[in-house]
């Protein structure tokens, strides 16, 4: 089976996946989530310079130790530390290629640009929101202006201690099969 590309993050009931500045600080933490459940499923992640910026900025590019991660941007220099990779080549010729090789699925880690051109070229498989429960009111959108893109909807829960609902859905035409929400407790 080929690998999934899978858009997983967090959301404002806005439209927001970021503050204005970046910040991500507004997204809650709920008992009930096994984040190690959830990395489990990826070996690799994919971003945009913007979020690597911010989340290498804030030191928790940590959180990814042990995946290989691939950095889209046509500012900094080209990089193949370990474990990071750093190009400005064409994003869906990298993903296409990623999505040929063996491995777990693929983290689309964040850059709602960048999930934008993935979509567009038809390599997104999944779409998976935890939308937490805030307006934010600006920020950076969850998805630029582009083509009306339908879903599937193939999981939902709703996480009472933080009201955060967590939703997954699959792109049709995607690689299957349709994502559910295996990382929530109870």
């Amino acid at each position: 089976m080929a690998r999934r590309l899978r858009y997983q993050v967090a959301v404002s009931l806005d439209g927001f996946i970021a503050g204005p500045n970046g910040e991500y600080d507004w997204i809650v933490m709920d008992p009930a989530i096994d984040f190690a459940l959830m990395f489990a499923d990826f070996d690799t992640a994919v971003m945009g310079r913007k979020t690597y910026e911010v989340v290498n900025g804030d030191g928790h590019m940590s959180m990814l130790a042990g995946m290989h991660c691939v950095v889209f941007s046509r500012t900094l220099p080209p990089s193949s530390a370990p474990g990071l990779r750093v190009v400005a080549d064409d994003p869906a010729a990298v993903v296409a290629g990623l999505k040929a090789e063996p491995g777990k699925d693929i983290w689309l880690y964040g850059g709602g640009e960048l999930f934008r051109a993935l979509l567009i070229a038809e390599l997104v498989d999944t779409v998976e929101l935890a939308v937490i429960p805030v307006l934010l009111g600006a920020g950076v959108p969850l998805l630029p202006a582009g083509p009306v893109v339908p879903l599937v909807l193939s999981d939902q829960k709703v996480l009472p201690a933080s009201g955060i609902v967590a939703l997954a859905y699959a792109v049709p035409g995607g690689v299957g099969p349709a994502p559910t929400i295996s990382y929530v407790r109870g």
